[in-house]
């Protein structure tokens, strides 16, 4: 172990590590009154939102992603915001827009800007592939810098942010393939499958009945910050950033290209 590992060893306090698994388990609990199964879909959204980071859920519809993803909000103690993606939404539809208002006093005009929805912490971008790139693209600043330009005013948006978007995939008719721009901007892509046997069976009972708890929040914005700050501290072994370094290059376009002719000028240069 490297002497900076260890100095970040010793940053990290053991007992605030454990707490995080004690706030997973309470979340889980909470989502279990309403979710049956999928605990490694949900295990995935956790990392990502932990990590600050956003998350892609692809599946067919029917499969309780829309549902996953509010129940997840209501375990935190944030401010929601739903986005239904449609052909002819606009990007000022998610960004906001400036509107001009009268003073009913003084009869002076001015520009006043009135916020879209992706002025909350957790966004539901619900079917995001239901729409062209171009409001596709309303998102890519604020996903990435955490903020939305409009006109020549830029404004912050409130901590912690989260971009929870699911996606039918694209055999389905009246779809757009999301640029890839945009698809670098999640942190996962969660495939959301069909439930197993007898989770299928228990879906079924729970619905057909009164059976469904409500689920009460356990987890604040000041925790998810302070749960972020702690994971940066969390010190990552040498062998595993390199490993992660070498598949990050062999997936690059090209990259056995690239290998072989730098292969090539070695052969040449001992010949």
């Amino acid at each position: 172990m490297s002497e900076d590992t260890e100095n970040q060893v010793d940053q990290v306090d053991p007992t605030e590590v454990a707490a995080i698994k004690d706030t997973y388990d309470k979340v889980l609990a909470e989502l279990h009154k309403k979710i049956i199964g999928q605990n490694e879909v949900v295990e995935q959204l956790l990392i990502s939102i932990f990590s600050n980071g956003h998350c892609l859920m692809v599946g067919v519809p029917g499969l309780a992603k829309t549902l996953l993803v509010q129940s997840l909000a209501e375990t935190m103690k944030l401010s929601f915001k739903r986005i239904q993606f449609t052909p002819d939404l606009m990007p000022s539809d998610i960004t906001g827009t400036d509107i001009i208002q009268e003073d009913p006093e003084t009869r002076e005009r001015r520009f006043e800007f009135l916020q879209g929805p992706i002025f909350a912490n957790i966004i539901l971008a619900d079917e995001i592939n239901r729409t062209p790139p171009k409001t596709q693209a309303a998102l890519l600043e604020s996903m990435q810098e955490r903020q939305v330009t409009i006109g020549q005013t830029t404004r912050p948006l409130p901590p912690p942010f989260f971009v929870l978007a699911t996606q039918n995939p694209i055999e389905q008719e009246g779809t757009y393939p999301l640029p890839e721009a945009q698809q670098d901007r999640f942190l996962f892509l969660v495939w959301v499958d069909y439930p197993e046997g007898e989770d299928e069976m228990n879906i079924i009972k729970t619905v057909t009945s009164e059976s469904m708890g409500e689920i009460e929040p356990v987890l604040s914005g000041e925790e998810i910050i302070s749960i972020q700050n702690l994971l940066v501290k969390i010190p990552v072994p040498d062998h595993v950033v390199r490993y992660s370094w070498k598949v990050v290059r062999a997936l690059r376009p090209g990259a056995s290209r690239i290998h072989q002719s730098g292969q090539s000028r070695q052969d040449s240069c001992r010949a």
